[in-house]
This record gives C-alpha cells, structure tokens and sequence, in this order.
C-alpha cells in the first residue's frame, strides 16, 4: 500500500490581467484548436497542477481587442461588468522561456470562445485572467483513475505527461468519434478507453458514468479525477464515493460546463 501520500492541497494565487498575442493556431484534431500565447506581460504567470485554469476575455463583436476587468485593491473583481466576455480554459502548457502559454478549445459555433478560436490567426489579441490558484495532487498514488469529455480533455492530457512514464493510469475519454483520438499521446502505463457519442449530444449520454460502472478497481490506493458536463457528472460522483473514494480528499469531480448555461462556475457545489 501507498505510503506517506500528501493530501490535495489548495494554493491561491495572486489575479492579473494580462493582454496576450497570439503566435499560432492549430487544428490538433477535428474538434480541438490549439491556440499560442505569447506576450511579455506573461512575467511572474504561474501553474502547477493539471487542472488549473484561466479566463479568457474575448474581444466584442465587430473588435479585436478584449476587455479586461479592473482589479480592487484587494484583488478582486466585478464578475458582470458591462462589456466583459470571459470563459474559463485549462491550461495545456506554459513554457516561461519561450514566454508562451497554451489554450486548447474546442471547436463549435455557438458559442463566443468557440468562434473566436476558429477565427483566430497570429496576431490577434485575448486576455487572461488567473489561475487563481492549484490544487497540488500527489504524483504517487498506485493508480490514478482519470474520466473526461472533450472540455477536460487537455487536464487529462497534461496529468498523463506530468506522471511518471510507468504511472499506472486508467483513463475514461468521451470524445465524438475516432478521429479525436489522436489527441492523446499515452504512456505505456496508461490505459485508455475511448467512449464515442456517435452523434449525440455532448453532456447526454452518461458514457463517463457507464465505463465507471464497469471498471474493476485495482489494489492500492488510488487517486480519481473527473471532468465534464456538470450534470452527466452527478451519478459519476455518487459513485465514485460508492467504490471508497472521499470527495476532495482522493477524488475531484469538476464540472467544467452545463447545459444551457453561460459561463458557468465549476467552483459551485453541485
């Protein structure tokens, strides 16, 4: 059994806006753009763990330059101003020396951030705000139990390359069909399982839930994180605790998005 593991610990950090430039955009599959970010205002940017996250603060229509909003002494800031346009994105790498910060989005027309990243070319401008802060997770769990949809597709991402390359890993992964699989390069302790929707819609058809209740765990102590929409989530999360798993403790279950609902906040209990 596992010993001397650290419990999940949450480290906040200091908000900044930031007006950023786009340096490339890529199409990594189908449905995901890959989106470059460079800019001397990135000084001082921090991310630690595989689920931080910022928000993107999209230029108006008809605009090329975004809004950001203004700071209190205290740091902090007036969620609906007028004007503002924001999303939140994980970010899917940071490299301080080359100044560049990495936004995957996934691409769709009905919404803003979605229309910008497949109108986006060098040059155009966003803004970031964040992280706000990480939630440091041991790296030496036995196992790690991983479940996304395409949203959280880029944390999963980045958590398989910051384990170790013998990490044992079970990965859930709902995608739209194959083609979006190429988005994950696995190491060869990672088993994956790809959950196809076949046409259906995003958020309605609790593949993530039904993979889980077919999964056997393993020995050992294990780690689970899952990342989705936030009501197909629900039933994954009463099982998890079902299988043994403490919520916030050996388990997070992150809603990233919801049905029907603009800019949603993942911070909210569910």
């Amino acid at each position: 059994m596992t010993a001397a593991l650290t419990e999940p610990r949450l480290e906040w950090y200091p908000l900044q806006p930031r007006t950023l430039r786009v340096s490339e955009v890529e199409r990594v599959t189908p449905r995901m753009i890959r989106v470059v970010l460079t800019g001397e205002e990135l000084d001082g940017f921090r991310t630690e763990n595989f689920d931080d996250h910022v928000k993107v603060f999209l230029p108006g229509e008809g605009e090329r330059t975004p809004r950001l909003p203004d700071m209190d002494e205290q740091g902090r800031w007036n969620m609906r101003a007028p004007g503002l346009t924001y999303r939140d994105y994980t970010v899917r790498r940071y490299d301080p020396s080359a100044a560049e910060l990495v936004l995957d989005f996934v691409a769709h027309d009905h919404g803003p951030a979605g229309r910008w990243a497949m109108a986006a070319r060098p040059g155009d401008e966003l803004g970031v705000l964040g992280p706000r802060g990480t939630l440091h997770i041991d790296h030496g769990y036995d196992y790690h139990l991983l479940g996304a949809d395409e949203t959280a597709l880029p944390a999963v991402a980045r958590r398989l390359e910051d384990l170790r390359r013998d990490a044992r890993v079970f990965a859930f992964l709902e995608v739209a069909d194959a083609r979006e699989e190429r988005y994950i390069d696995a190491p060869e302790g990672a088993r994956i399982t790809w959950l196809h929707r076949d046409g259906a819609a995003p958020g309605t058809t609790g593949l993530l839930d039904r993979a889980l209740a077919g999964f056997t765990l393993p020995e050992g102590t294990g780690f689970a994180w899952f990342g989705g929409e936030a009501d197909s989530l629900k039933p994954v999360r009463r099982r998890l605790k079902e299988m043994g798993f403490v919520r916030n403790s050996t388990s997070v279950v992150d809603g990233y998005w919801r049905k029907g609902t603009a800019n949603h906040d993942h911070h909210d209990d569910d």
